[in-house]
Parts: structure tokens; sequence; C-alpha cells
């Protein structure tokens, strides 16, 4: 009896000791996984979690290896062609990806289903052309950078219903057009870059009439000609609104009516010839606007953008750019330098004949 108690007693404790040893092997397998670093690639290493950077052109495919506590991954300047959601079940911590310049085409519909953590995705200066549907369903993101691609066609159905998205940057892209029904997915939205496309048509985006939160908008580099006076009626949050290099001819009375929080408005490099009456009135002390690289056409039509002009110089950003390209004997005069006489001659000769 004796010796089979120490028996059982060896046995007890070597199985101990096997499973103390097991569990020290793990953790220190683990410790050297959180903590190695894949070629190609610079690693830190925080508390918090790993941020790992890749950009060498020599890079082809997602490296293996990665910690798996990497919660950033920026990869850049690479001939990356392609990324699956099994590259990214490797990071399941992941927050922040950025895959910046590289060769992706296209992306799986399930990219994003294990890392549900994820709430910034870059793909910035890449080849992208379509996207899938439910892309981008399968995660909380809130930050969407696609700028300078090649997309033609955004569809409504990349996003589900009131997604957690506050920042969309579709700039420099071939879109002609917004589906009416995308922007209204995305209820939370505060920036909203649509920047450096074809768009020629806003009339109909009554989809706006969704973002009660928005506050940066940049429509600059279009095709826009003309817009309604209630294109910003529901965009009460509004604080910069970018409307330059347009073609965009004449402006409502009341387009920004109710827009008490605007801060920069440009409107530069257009088409404008004259602005209505009340335009710009009731703005804030730190408003800012620059209305220069216009063809205004300085006649009476002019005067209330002159006498605005004239009390709100301090607004206006590149005052001296604002210059008259008609009629030819006012040409290149700075609007703020005109006299009442020179933009009313025929309230002048009237003034004259009634002597």
């Amino acid at each position: 009896m004796g010796d089979m108690f120490c028996l059982r007693s060896v046995l007890k404790m070597n199985l101990f000791l096997l499973l103390t040893l097991n569990a020290l092997a793990e953790g220190s397998y683990q410790k050297r996984s959180a903590h190695s670093c894949p070629d190609l690639c610079s690693c830190s290493f925080a508390p918090s979690g790993a941020e790992v950077e890749c950009s060498r052109s020599s890079l082809t495919v997602l490296p293996v290896g990665l910690p798996r506590n990497t919660t950033r991954l920026s990869i850049q300047s690479s001939n990356l062609s392609a990324i699956t959601a099994s590259h990214l079940s490797a990071v399941p911590l992941l927050t922040n990806l950025q895959l910046y310049h590289t060769s992706l085409d296209n992306l799986p519909s399930d990219l994003l289903k294990d890392v549900p953590h994820l709430n910034t995705l870059d793909l910035t200066g890449n080849r992208l052309v379509h996207l899938p549907p439910n892309v981008f369903h399968r995660t909380s993101l809130q930050s969407l950078v696609l700028k300078n691609n090649l997309i033609e066609k955004v569809d409504s159905e990349w996003f589900p219903h009131n997604s957690s998205l506050t920042w969309l940057d579709l700039s420099g892209n071939r879109l002609t057009s917004i589906p009416a029904d995308l922007l209204q997915r995305l209820p939370h939205m505060r920036n909203l870059d649509l920047s450096d496309n074809n768009l020629q048509d806003l009339l109909n985006l009554d989809s706006l009439n969704h973002l009660h939160h928005l506050e940066t908008l940049n429509l600059a580099g279009n095709k826009l000609t003309q817009l309604k006076a209630t294109t910003f009626t529901h965009n009460l949050q509004l604080s910069q609104l970018f409307l330059q290099q347009n073609q965009i001819q004449e402006l409502p009375e009341n387009l920004l009516q109710g827009l008490q929080h605007l801060e920069l408005l440009l409107l530069n490099q257009n088409q404008l010839q004259h602005l209505p009456a009340g335009l710009l009135d009731d703005r804030k002390s730190s408003f800012r606007v620059i209305l220069s690289s216009n063809p205004w056409v300085c006649d009476e039509k002019l005067e209330y953008l002159w006498k605005w002009l004239t009390v709100h110089h301090h607004n206006v950003i590149f005052l001296e750019e604002v210059t008259c390209s008609a009629p030819e004997i006012l040409k290149n005069r700075q609007v703020v330098s005109l006299t009442d006489n020179e933009l009313s001659p025929k309230k002048k000769l009237d003034i004259i004949t009634n002597e």
C-alpha cells in the first residue's frame, strides 16, 4: 500500500510538472508571437496592441507572422494585389487598416467578417472599380476612405441601414451620380467628400435631407452648374462647404438660409457673374469665403456683392483677387475698389438728367 501511494504521488507530481511546462511553453510562444515582426515590416508594441507598417514595393502578399494583437496595420507603396478574409483573421483585434497605393483592384464581399472591431479603413490610391454588395456590412466602421480609385458607380448595398459611418471620402473617382438611397443609410455622417469626380447635377439629391449631423461637405472639382434653394435645408450643422472648381453660373438667394454654423464657404473658380441679394447676410464674425476666379460682371447687378465686400472685407480670403471680368473698361479692377458711379453709370446719368 505504501508503495502504491508513493507511485500515485509521483505520477501526480509528474503530471503537474508536465502541465506547468506546457503552460509556460504556450505562454512563451504567445509572447513571442505578440512581439514578433514580419520581414519587410516595422512594428511597435504597446500594452494596447501592436502597430505594424509595411512599405516595400517587393511586398506582393499580406505578410505572414503578423502579431496577433495588431490593432493598426498600414501597407503602402507596395504591389499587394489581393487581400482576403482569411488574411485578416490573423489579426482579430484590428481597429485601423490602411492599404495605400497598392495594386488592389477588387475586394471580396466577406473581407471584414473576422475584424469586428475595425473602425477605420483607408484604401487610398488603389485600382478599385467595382466593390461587391455588403462589403462594409460586417463591422462598425466609422471612417472609410476610397480616395483616388477608379470607381464609376456607388452601390448603396455596400452599407447596412443605419450605418455607424461618420466619415466617407469618395474623392478622386469617376462618379457621375450618387444613388438616391445611399446617404439615407448614413444618418450619422459628419464629413462627406465627393470632390474631384464628374458629378453634374445635385438638384434631385434629396438624400442630403437625411444628413442632419453633416458638418463638412466637399463638392469641389465636379461639373455642377446649379444648385436648388433647398439643397442644404436639412444640413443645419454645416460648418464647411466646398463648391470651388465647378461650373456654377448662379446661386439661389436662400441657398445658405438656416446655416448658422457655416464657417467656411469656397466658391472660387466657378462661372458666377453676380450674387443674389442676401446670400451672404447674417454670417458669423468668424465666417470666411473665397470668391476669386469668377467672371464677375461689374454692373448694377453686382451692387449687393460690392457693398457686402466693402463692409465685410475681413471675411474674404484673397479679397484682392475678386476682380471684374467685364465691362472692358473695368476689366481686372478689384471689385472692392469700385465706386457707386462706376457700377451704375445709368444711375449717374439719371441724376444728371434730373438736375
